[in-house]
């Protein structure tokens, strides 16, 4: 018999085409007290669980924490959210990221960063860096979350160290997040006024907006190298500004607008006194799918390289073949448009089943069977299906499998996923035919 799985049908007329959510990116001034009091008033185990409490009352969608050290188990003691992220440890051992949400994820990874500097803190103590999650808000709406806590301090060392964490980040979205929606935010460490900094690479490399300049500011950002406008703590400014950062971008096929930006310091007092020495931030997102593409869930393993076929993609662009090549799994999927463009994903292995769709043949139905080899999840068996009834099919059949149905009048003109030198993640982006 087969698994459960094995029966899921994910159409994209099931499912949402818009949608909301908010953000909350919070520094918890979790190192150890002896370390670092935070020149926070009250017990730090008291404090952190009061956070957790005001996580849950005030049930924020997606939250990022940083400097999440020894005092973890108290903020998920009093915290409900369904998913969070398991602590990295402790100082030194931890960096002090976690993710807690009200929606799943996947492709979770810490990376540490390539350079820190000690010359006026400690930041070299602990694996500090960055994280980065796939979340998933809706069938086929996935945007790529990160989460960072950049080196401190103001020394030429500091800045230098800082400037290149922010460039590390901006380096692995443009490698990936190909093709993806994208938020970023956390603890940069950095301000606009500073001078030397580069705070502003995510808009310049990654293309994003700081819902803070954009909706607060009017689009206006802070002058390098002029005096900061520092926040107090609690502050009743939103016009200050805080070294803890948001930005974001849609895709091709999805839509990002904030909305909304501010400060929750009211949120976070406890009898009028701060919980932490870092003013919380939040944002509010409406999400809309694309009148030009949609795209299928992702199934497989978290393996190979990142790939995404939207930016190669026009609202115009129409699929002519498909070749799919495999023995025991899918080893590649070729896929070559209308105007010639030729796009192939995965290894040399296999042998390939190819099909030319006739005049008005559309892609419209997707099978996909997945199974562990090398203790990697790979995509072990496709199977394509066009409105016209053809079919294609490679690899190995197993109790793990989705099935993939276009709605009416769209049908498959991409892909997206992961691969190697075989297909270990794979989706499919329909377009209007």
């Amino acid at each position: 018999m087969k698994s459960i799985s094995s029966l899921l049908l994910a159409s994209p007329a099931l499912a949402a085409t818009t949608g909301t959510f908010n953000i909350l990116s919070f520094n918890v001034a979790g190192l150890p007290e002896l370390l670092n009091n935070n020149d926070v008033p009250g017990d730090k185990t008291e404090n952190t669980e009061i956070i957790g409490e005001r996580f849950s009352e005030y049930a924020y969608d997606i939250i990022h924490v940083q400097e999440d050290f020894n005092y973890h188990a108290a903020l998920y003691s009093t915290d409900n959210h369904t998913y969070r992220t398991s602590t990295s440890g402790g100082v030194p051992f931890g960096s002090g990221l976690n993710t807690l949400s009200n929606y799943n994820w996947i492709d979770f990874e810490r990376v540490k960063w390539d350079t820190c500097s000690d010359a006026s803190g400690f930041d070299c103590w602990t694996p500090k860096g960055f994280t980065v999650m796939r979340v998933k808000l809706e069938d086929g709406v996935y945007v790529d979350a990160y989460n960072l806590h950049a080196d401190a301090g103001s020394e030429d060392e500091d800045v230098t160290a800082r400037s290149a964490n922010l460039q590390q980040v901006a380096d692995y979205i443009s490698t990936n997040s190909i093709g993806n929606a994208v938020l970023v935010y956390g603890d940069t460490n950095a301000r606009y006024t500073s001078s030397g900094e580069n705070i502003r690479i995510f808009e310049t490399q990654n293309g994003m907006t700081n819902p803070w300049v954009e909706l607060v500011l009017d689009g206006v950002e802070p002058t390098e190298g002029t005096d900061a406008v520092v926040c107090e703590n609690p502050t009743t400014s939103e016009t200050c500004e805080t070294v803890d950062k948001i930005f974001y971008r849609g895709s091709p096929a999805l839509t990002l607008q904030a909305t909304s930006w501010a400060y929750e310091d009211t949120k976070f007092l406890n009898n009028g006194t701060i919980l932490s020495d870092h003013n919380p931030i939040t944002s509010e997102f409406t999400w809309t799918k694309s009148d030009s593409f949609r795209l299928s869930n992702l199934y497989g393993g978290p393996h190979g390289t990142w790939f995404n076929d939207l930016p190669s993609l026009s609202s115009t662009s129409k699929l002519s073949s498909i070749s799919i090549a495999g023995a025991e799994r899918l080893d590649s999927i070729t896929l070559t448009l209308s105007n010639g463009t030729s796009i192939t994903h995965g290894g040399t292995g296999g042998t390939a089943q190819e099909l030319t769709l006739g005049e008005g043949e559309a892609w419209t139905t997707t099978k996909l069977c997945q199974g562990k080899y090398n203790d990697h999840t790979r995509i072990f068996y496709m199977q394509v299906t066009t409105s016209d009834g053809n079919e294609l099919a490679v690899g190995t059949e197993t109790d793990e499998c989705v099935s993939f149905e276009a709605e009416e009048g769209w049908g498959v003109v991409g892909a997206w996923g992961r691969a190697g030198d075989e297909v270990d993640m794979l989706g499919v982006v329909y377009g209007v035919v």
